[in-house]
């Protein structure tokens, strides 16, 4: 039996990395080393996770699969590049395989506001992740992107190779990172791999309601948002920005998927960064980057969501049109075939489902992860 791979998450502890972990650890191949500085997560979805892992282990476990259940925690801050390199420097050179980089500042709104916070804590902060992974020969990464770098796309379903045109801050940020590793494959082809792996909408927990999202103040995304509201947590006061838009009901479209299938996603990226991997085989030039959509393929309105979680929640949403908000796009659908064919990606859970597992860890979880 091969020993376990050493992979870096950073952003650990937030919805996606808790479930990316998640994902990891059931391989058991992998050996999970977070990073995280909590600005916007809890380290006790860490402590949840790692249970999940020791739970699922069968009775004649053995030691190996045992140590790929616990998880190496440290508290970073990934605009400190002293801390980056001291989580490094402590598994030596060629001592962590890969690094799935997840840790952002993600609200469109709140960037406009405050863009050289988003540009320091998401770009500063990636290229000084890089320049640590480098030094110590960890020369594999898994970036998360988002759709947002299409910025208004002019094709729906949006294939990957739409130009990128982000109109926010946080989008720009995104793009830049995904510049930076394309530029860093071309620099030094024979050493670096890299996959930008652009999320489109995540929805839903996983289904033993013991992780999930659990965003600190009001929600900013509209799934944990309904859910807060329909909890108690927040007023029952939807805002919904926009009716006017050139879709079905004339608000905003987004392609959701289940966060379970958005973690599998990674697993896949992270197989087609292995030496034996022909991912990169029609690749133009001999640097090896690529970037994949991650979606189902299919469009849900604002109020389809608001629907459907009427639906699962048995609550009476109340809502108003407003105005539309700045940074917001008409439709976000992805074409995921190119991830489907290359990569084997499928995003196959239900919205009944997502709603369903999102409704599951929020009556459980009340008030998130301080809820005990």
């Amino acid at each position: 039996m091969s020993e376990l791979k050493r992979v870096l998450v950073t952003g650990g502890a937030g919805y996606i990395g808790s479930h990316v972990i998640f994902a990891l650890q059931q391989t058991r191949r992998y050996k999970v080393i977070s990073v995280d500085n909590h600005h916007n997560s809890s380290p006790k979805a860490l402590e949840r996770v790692a249970k999940l892992a020791r739970d699922a282990l069968p009775a004649d476990a053995s030691a190996q699969d045992r140590d790929s259940a616990e998880i190496d925690v440290h508290t970073v801050d990934l605009t400190k590049p002293d801390q980056i390199r001291a989580v490094f420097a402590q598994y030596g050179k060629g001592g962590i395989w890969g690094v799935i980089h997840i840790a952002a500042y993600k609200a469109v709104g709140e960037s406009t506001e405050i863009p050289l916070t988003y540009y320091e804590n998401n770009v500063s902060a990636t290229v000084y992740l890089l320049q640590a992974a480098g030094e110590f020969g960890c020369t594999r990464v898994v970036y998360s992107s988002s759709a947002t770098v299409y910025g208004t796309p002019p094709v729906i379903p949006i294939p990957e190779t739409t130009r990128l045109e982000a109109h926010s801050p946080y989008g720009k940020t995104k793009v830049m990172c995904e510049t930076i590793i394309a530029d860093l494959c071309a620099a030094e082809p024979t050493r670096w791999r890299g996959l930008s792996l652009r999320y489109f909408n995540p929805g839903g927990a996983h289904p033993s309601g013991d992780i999930g999202e659990a965003p600190i103040g009001r929600p900013g995304n509209l799934f944990p948002l309904l859910a807060a509201i329909a909890v108690g947590r927040q007023p029952n006061d939807l805002k919904v920005f926009g009716n006017d838009y050139p879709t079905p009901d004339g608000t905003c479209v987004r392609d959701y998927l289940h966060v379970l299938d958005l973690a599998k996603g990674h697993l896949l990226a992270l197989d087609a960064l292995a030496p034996e991997s022909k991912v990169f085989d029609d690749c133009p030039t001999d640097a090896r980057y690529k970037a994949y959509n991650l979606g189902k393929g299919k469009g849900m309105s604002v109020l389809q969501i608001v629907e459907a979680m009427r639906a699962e929640t048995k609550f009476d949403f109340k809502y108003e049109i407003v105005g539309r908000r700045r940074g917001d796009v008409p439709d976000l659908t992805a074409d995921p075939a190119l991830a489907a064919a290359q990569l084997g990606f499928k995003a196959e859970q239900t919205l009944e489902t997502m709603c369903r597992d999102l409704w599951n860890w929020q009556t459980k979880n009340p008030k998130g992860y301080d809820s005990d």
